[in-house]
């Protein structure tokens, strides 16, 4: 692009009333919208941000410190050691739980391998990703942090920006083709129950989304085009 067409992208911006200093300010998009600063864009279901792990719906832990999830990884950017459970205070229902979990935000790429390799469907993804740190200890999440809380709910440290339903979807992909990521369970609900939340519903295929949103609408579109005779034809 030439100084000329660049100038005139510039002059038609200014044109629009879109300046830079509005930008930010998040008063209007680049489309010349009035924005909302404090509201975030709708994330896919099956987004992979900020990881949780899960507990059972009676409050014991799902993690069994198997490090099927360390092994996977591709970036190295899990840490997991696996202790004996102790007899009078069991944290998870099997012989072992997870000691130490840590994972490196540093490093990781998000590609839910982890999510995918766990047997006990303890390590899952949130579909947060608004978060940064100020010194590269934060970066480190330990158990402590990952753990979700007595509701079943994410912990929420100071440097996240959590709002509602961003824990609602976590690992939306995975629960579409569990188990083991197979195709054949699209929609089918394999999931075990999780606490605050219970027996999560499967994820429908895509196609099958599609169908349901093509039939609402045109449903929608025959009732109200005048021909509506009651059921009868």
């Amino acid at each position: 692009m030439g100084y000329l067409e660049g100038f005139a992208v510039t002059f038609k911006k200014w044109g629009e009333g879109v300046t830079t200093r509005e930008y930010r300010a998040g008063r209007k998009n680049r489309k010349g919208e009035i924005s909302d600063k404090d509201t975030k864009r709708p994330k896919p279901e099956r987004a992979h941000g900020r990881h949780v792990l899960n507990k059972y719906e009676d409050g014991m832990e799902k993690c069994i410190g198997c490090e099927l999830c360390a092994g996977v990884c591709p970036a190295n950017c899990i840490y997991v050691r696996g202790a004996e459970n102790p007899v009078d205070d069991p944290k998870s229902p099997g012989e072992r739980f997870g000691y130490v979990y840590e994972i490196n935000y540093l490093r990781c790429i998000h590609c839910d391998l982890c999510v995918e390799a766990c047997p006990t469907e303890a390590i899952t993804e949130s579909k947060l990703f608004e978060f940064s740190f100020t010194n590269r200890q934060d970066a480190i999440y330990t158990k402590d942090e990952l753990l979700v809380g007595d509701d079943g709910k994410p912990q929420q440290m100071p440097w996240e920006d959590w709002r509602p339903g961003e824990d609602e979807m976590t690992s939306g992909w995975m629960r579409a083709t569990a188990p083991s990521g197979k195709a054949e369970y699209l929609g089918v609900t394999g999931w075990s129950g999780e606490l605050g939340y219970g027996v999560r519903a499967g994820d429908l295929p895509q196609d099958e989304k599609d169908a349901v949103s093509v039939t609402i609408s045109t449903s929608d579109d025959h009732g109200h085009d005048g021909h509506d005779d009651g059921g009868h034809h």
